[in-house]
């Protein structure tokens, strides 16, 4: 089984969560805390089979034709999208027809994308990638190619990258190393150089590619001269939602503290009592503002009664 690890990957992962050209230096999965999240509170994925940016010389040498693709290529959050096209049609080569780059019996590439997560996952089993010019021969064939991104919100991002099982190049068995890139020639053919591309993860995207090829191939067959460029198999890559904002609790109200008044009749003096909160630390309750108040006027009325009686005996 060939495995990737953490490697400089062939794509490079944008803050908006798009892919740049082969043709850019190798970069990294960009984007911290909030950076890479796609608009509208929604994350961003995308994910495709193949990407080629190779030059093509005819056999004349006076023409060039480039053949730049991408095969299966999805994104979200446009309509959860999965394609499965494999056939690239280059003029002037192999007579006018289709040039089939990967033949594969499973080739799938998906993207979702919402408010809670986005997700890509590219599967290649069976496949074969052919260049122009050598229609017989596999440029290199796999048994199984996998790569996974995932972004939910709130969490840390996640991405997987896998070329398991028997890898040929050129006809040739290959092992794939962590190491650096396994190089293949073969007299009179040409050059494949093939590398683990791995993953890449930051607090907000990810990415994933699990395979580079670098071709320079002279095959002098079918009118083409000379195939050079590079070769990305099973990209990638996610953007992280934005994290739910945390609802703050609500604040604690008190009962409001109405101050009162009681008169005494004999004095005259008004004496302020207070209900409310204060009341639960005396352990008074919410008549005894009007039980005290009634005792001070019986106390009141009591008194004068009083001074009356002795007034009257005096007399």
């Amino acid at each position: 089984m060939n495995s990737t690890t953490f490697r400089t990957p062939a794509l490079a992962l944008l803050a908006t969560g798009t892919v740049a050209l082969l043709a850019a230096p190798p970069a990294f999965a960009t984007g911290g805390a909030g950076g890479g999240t796609g608009s509208g509170g929604v994350g961003r994925a995308g994910a495709v089979v193949l990407r080629a940016g190779l030059d093509v010389s005819l056999l004349n040498k006076t023409v060039n034709v480039p053949l730049k693709t991408t095969l299966n290529e999805v994104t979200a959050p446009a309509a959860p999208a999965q394609k499965t096209a494999l056939t690239v049609t280059l003029d002037g080569v192999e007579g006018g027809a289709p040039v089939r780059v990967l033949r594969a019996d499973v080739a799938t590439s998906k993207a979702t994308a919402d408010k809670d997560k986005a997700e890509a996952e590219v599967n290649l089993a069976k496949a074969r990638v052919h260049v122009p010019g050598l229609p017989a021969l596999s440029l290199v064939e796999m048994e199984q190619v996998t790569s996974k991104a995932v972004c939910e919100a709130g969490k840390k991002p996640v991405a997987s990258a896998n070329v398991l099982g028997k890898v040929t190049a050129l006809g040739k068995k290959v092992t794939l190393t962590a190491g650096g890139p396994t190089k293949v020639e073969v007299p009179g053919v040409g050059l494949v150089s093939l590398e683990l591309s791995g993953t890449e993860t930051t607090s907000a995207a990810a990415a994933a590619a699990a395979l580079r090829l670098k071709v320079s191939v002279n095959p002098l067959n079918l009118n083409v001269a000379e195939v050079q460029g590079e070769i990305v198999l099973a990209e990638a890559h996610c953007a992280s939602p934005p994290a739910p904002v945390p609802i703050p609790p609500k604040p604690e109200t008190k009962p409001d503290v109405k101050p009162q008044a009681v008169t005494d009749t004999r004095t005259g003096t008004v004496t302020p009592v207070t209900t409310g909160a204060n009341l639960a630390e005396t352990g008074g309750g919410s008549t005894a503002p009007y039980v005290a108040g009634a005792a001070l006027v019986l106390l009141g009325i009591g008194g004068g009664a009083l001074v009356v009686t002795r007034r009257r005996r005096t007399s």
